[in-house]
């Protein structure tokens, strides 16, 4: 028979905790795997960058045009 303690087991108990361990490891893992935000936004403004100086290289634009869109994209 079932012993007269029900709060110790099931979802209040033991399961409960290892509910809460799994989702706590997933979370950790999730962290640590997921790229840092601030760095992935500089990166893609340097690559921006890049391409309006080799645009600006290659003469497809103006000094103007170029000075223009770098301040833009250093703004966002």
């Amino acid at each position: 028979m079932m012993s007269g303690n029900w709060i110790n087991s099931g979802f209040f108990g033991y399961g409960f905790f290892s509910i809460f361990i799994i989702i706590a490891i997933f979370f950790i893992i999730l962290w640590l795997v997921k790229p840092n935000q601030s760095s992935s936004v500089s990166y893609s403004s340097n690559g921006a960058l890049d391409t309006l100086k080799m645009r600006l290289a290659k003469g497809e634009m103006t000094e103007e045009e170029y000075d223009r869109l770098r301040r833009k994209i250093e703004q966002s």
